[in-house]
């Protein structure tokens, strides 16, 4: 039987250095699975692999970390259109959770979407969790997209890599203050910085 599992909203400013190395832990156990390189990016207290987010929607049981969404408010440039949108990324759910669900996720983050007046949430996921993603689509008006190349900024500088990664991603597009029929049609995304 399943603990009960409780959500909260944490601001990135609000936690503390013990929450990271919980949520890095966390992270690593998560992603590691998916392989070591997938958990590279959380060694130590580091509990984010790109961007930062600025809010977290985290979810807690009597084991510890359940589960966990963040949220970055930036503007992208979908085709030649500059966007406002809170990318919804860093998901992840306790392997022995995993009926859990992004939905839950999004039950939670959605109200928060809503109060920061943001017209769209935005997210990219392997064309692997298609299903996935598209599930949630019964609970929240969601668009899967495809076709679209999202390109990213790595989130360090280095000599043996190009500076950006163009990636042939499912986008995710959640209408928050704006209709699906605002949002450009392109095939191309620049997130004009790393992923979150």
């Amino acid at each position: 039987m399943r603990s009960q599992v409780q959500w909260t909203l944490r601001w990135e400013s609000e936690l503390q250095l013990d929450e990271h190395v919980e949520l890095a832990s966390f992270f690593r156990n998560t992603y590691g699975p998916t392989g070591a390189f997938n958990a590279k990016p959380f060694e130590g207290s580091r509990s984010w692999a790109g961007a930062r987010p600025e809010l977290r929607a985290i979810a807690h049981d009597s084991n510890g970390v359940a589960a966990h969404m963040g949220l970055l408010r930036r503007f992208i440039k979908v085709g030649e259109v500059d966007l406002l949108v809170a990318e919804l990324g860093l998901y992840g759910v306790r392997p022995d959770l995993e009926g859990l669900g992004i939905s839950h996720s999004l039950r939670v983050m959605y109200p928060v979407l809503q109060q920061l007046r943001v017209p769209f949430g935005f997210g990219a996921v392997r064309h692997a969790l298609q299903r996935h993603v598209e599930r949630f689509g019964r609970h929240f008006p969601a668009t899967v997209l495809s076709g679209i190349r999202v390109r990213s900024t790595l989130p360090d500088a280095r000599l043996d890599l190009p500076p950006t990664r163009m990636e042939d991603v499912l986008v995710v597009v959640l209408p928050v203050g704006s209709a699906m029929s605002d949002w450009p049609t392109a095939t191309l995304i620049d997130r004009n910085g790393p992923e979150l």
